[in-house]
């Protein structure tokens, strides 16, 4: 399970950054989006704290499990106490994962992969969206952000 605790580690150190980029203080960020179409920056960021959620419970359940909660927000504040939320019933779930669902194979996008796999390409999917809110912020007039993770 030390690949478990190793994949945990590298999760938190960008999630952690997903938290700073909500906690930022400019006016009206939450509601911003670069064009029309486009997720708010709440919303994206609630995109970005969700998918691994769903993507950890893929992984135990063995099979494609969609969200299951609702990202019903108004202000900054309520995305910033949903984020923390789904941190921490992400950190449980990556934790209780077992060698065997690692191992196992689940159906996913219409492709098979094993659930390490799928747990890395969430990764990514989390990696590619903090990189658009960091774009987002800048867009939005924000000078100072944090490092990427």
């Amino acid at each position: 399970m030390l690949e478990m605790q190793s994949f945990i580690h590298r999760w938190n150190t960008h999630r952690e950054v997903l938290h700073k980029l909500v906690d930022l203080n400019q006016e009206g960020l939450a509601e911003y989006k670069p064009w029309d179409g486009s997720m708010t920056y709440g919303e994206l960021a609630l995109h970005i704290a969700g998918s691994m959620e769903m993507f950890a419970n893929t992984v135990i359940r063995g099979e494609f499990t969609p969200p299951q909660t609702k990202n019903e927000w108004t202000t900054i504040e309520d995305v910033r106490n949903l984020v923390h939320r789904y941190t921490e019933s992400t950190s449980s779930l990556l934790a209780s994962i077992t060698e065997e669902q690692l191992q196992q194979e689940i159906a996913l996008f219409g492709k098979t992969a094993p659930g390490f796999a799928i747990l890395n390409m969430a990764l990514d999917h989390e990696i590619h969206h903090k990189g658009q809110l960091f774009t987002f912020a800048r867009v939005a007039g924000v000078s100072e952000l944090p490092f990427f993770m």
